[in-house]
C-alpha cells in the first residue's frame, strides 16, 4: 500500500501567529492517525517559524506513528536528530529567506560533505531519506553516499498544474517517472512530496515505484473547510484509487 505522511508544520504556524498553545500539532498528528495517516512529517528549521524543539520532544513522547524528522545539513540539526532518533531523518535544503522549500538538494556538488553527515545518523537507526529533484546525477550520488530513501520534489509539476501550463507539467511528470524507475533499480526507496493537492496527487501515486507521499500545506489548508479527518480521509482514498 502507498503510505501517507502527514506534514504538520502549518498548524504550527497558525499557532505561532498568534503565540497561543493552539492549535496544538500534537493533537494533529493524533487527528492524522485516527483519519489514516501512516507517519508524521514535521521540519525543524533553523529559524523554527513553524515547528519548534519543544514540539519535537511532544512529538518523540506522545506519538505512535513514525516521525519523519525534516531538517537542514547542520550540526545543531545534527545533534537534536542524534538526540531524539526518530525514525526517520530527510535531509532538505534550506535558505531563511525562502517562503518554502525551492528544489531539491544538490547531493552530487556536495557528496563528501552529505556522506559524512549521514553516517552518524544511519548509525544511530533512523532512516536517512535526501529530498532531491529528479535529475539523474543527484539520484545516483544518493545511492552512492548510503541514503536509504530519496524523496522527489514534486513542487514544479504541481506548479505547472496549477498554472495551467499543461505540456511543461506532463513533461515533468514524465520526468519524474524516470527518476523514480532508476532510484529504485539503485535499491533507493522512493518517496514524493511538496505541494501535491486532490487535483494533482493521482498521476503521482499512480507510478509504482513510490512508496510513501509526504503531504502537508494543502491538507492543513482544506482542514479550514472540511476539517482535518475529512481532508486526509479524502487523500487516502484518492491515493488508493490512482494505484489500484
Amino acid at each position: 500500500m502507498l503510505r501517507l505522511g502527514v506534514n504538520i508544520d502549518h498548524v504550527a504556524t497558525i499557532r505561532n501567529a498568534r503565540g497561543t498553545p493552539w492549535p496544538d500539532p500534537v493533537r494533529a498528528a493524533e487527528l492524522a492517525e485516527a483519519a489514516g495517516a501512516d507517519g508524521i512529517t514535521a521540519h525543524l528549521r533553523e529559524d523554527r517559524r513553524h515547528i519548534s524543539d519543544a514540539d519535537i520532544d511532544n512529538l518523540m513522547a506522545q506519538l505512535r506513528l513514525p516521525l519523519n524528522l525534516e531538517m537542514a545539513a547542520t550540526t545543531e540539526m545534527q545533534t537534536i536528530a542524534l538526540r531524539h532518533r526518530p525514525h526517520a531523518v530527510c535531509i532538505v535544503p534550506e535558505k531563511r529567506e525562502e517562503r518554502t522549500t525551492e528544489g531539491g538538494l544538490d547531493v552530487a556538488g556536495n557528496e563528501a560533505h552529505l556522506a559524512g553527515f549521514i553516517a552518524p545518523l544511519r548509525d544511530a537507526g533512523c532512516r536517512v531519506s535526501l529530498f532531491i529533484g529528479h535529475e539523474p546525477a543527484q539520484i545516483e550520488a544518493a545511492a552512492r553516499i548510503g541514503a536509504a530513501v530519496v524523496e522527489l520534489h514534486t513542487g514544479a509539476y504541481c506548479d505547472f498544474d496549477t498554472e495551467g501550463r499543461v505540456a511543461e507539467r506532463d513533461a515533468e511528470l514524465a520526468a519524474l517517472r524516470k527518476g523514480a524507475a532508476l532510484a529504485a533499480s539503485l535499491g533507493l526507496e522512493v518517496h514524493a512530496g511538496h505541494g501535491l493537492t486532490f487535483d494533482t496527487v493521482g498521476p503521482i501515486a499512480a507510478i509504482p515505484e513510490f512508496k510513501e507521499l509526504n503531504i502537508g500545506h494543502f491538507l492543513i489548508a482544506e482542514s479550514v473547510f472540511i476539517g482535518l479527518d475529512q481532508a486526509i480521509r479524502e487523500m487516502r482514498r484518492r491515493m488508493d484509487a490512482a494505484r489500484a
